[in-house]
């Protein structure tokens, strides 16, 4: 029988560079990030869905999010930065937050059935979460990008740059599953602890692009 912290899916060494590539624009500019990501909620949300969100992918990201005056909604932290251990005052300042908090495994460069699990539930509740991975966090944007309500922001760190600030659009799930779907593993799995249908349609313009928002 399976452990729920075991490797879902894996990142297939044909895909590392794909990865490597930001999803969306980077920044090191927190407050003017956080007022796109304000704009995105209010030209994308989808009366079909939840509210939009704010979740923030990495102890600096979300540390810098809440120094620009905003908790995150879902916020993933594993106490590292580029696989060495985050400044103290970072930790320091996370590990003193209210928040409910979630604690899973995720082996690095792979998304345990666990973490999915975790991320639904965080994405589902009222008030704001934190979930304490133990490993990696590195791949947790991807299903974030997927399964937050469209009109969401997903920020990430992208190493020696920045923030990565993707916008949940229809154009960026479609983009989302793509490289979802590229993974090694059970993809059905993964879709399923995520709450997201297998067959979902983003369609948002021709070929699922949304025509307003290249971004």
């Amino acid at each position: 029988m399976s452990d729920s912290s075991d490797p879902l899916l894996t990142l297939p060494e044909s895909l590392r560079d794909a990865f490597k590539e930001p999803l969306g624009p980077v920044t090191t500019d927190a407050e003017a990030l956080l007022e796109r990501a304000d704009e995105t909620r209010e030209r994308h949300g989808s009366p079909g869905e939840a509210p939009p969100g704010l979740i923030a992918v990495g102890d600096v990201v979300t540390y810098h999010l809440r120094e620009a005056g905003r908790v995150p909604d879902v916020a993933l932290v594993d106490g590292k930065t580029e696989r060495e251990a985050v400044r103290e005052e970072i930790e320091t300042a996370l590990a003193a937050t209210e928040e409910r908090r979630i604690a899973v495994e995720n082996p690095a460069a792979a998304l345990s059935a666990a973490l999915l699990d975790a991320l639904a539930e965080a994405l589902a509740a009222d008030e704001p979460v934190t979930i304490e991975v133990t490993g990696e966090e590195d791949l947790a944007a991807l299903p974030a990008m997927l399964a937050a309500p469209l009109g969401s922001t997903v920020v990430y760190g992208q190493p020696g740059e920045g923030m990565v600030r993707v916008a949940v659009t229809p154009e960026a799930r479609r983009r989302a599953r793509e490289l979802f779907e590229g993974l090694a593993g059970d993809t059905a799995a993964g879709y399923d602890a995520l709450g997201v249908e297998l067959s979902e349609s983003d369609d948002g313009g021709p070929d699922g692009r949304d025509p307003t928002d290249p971004a």
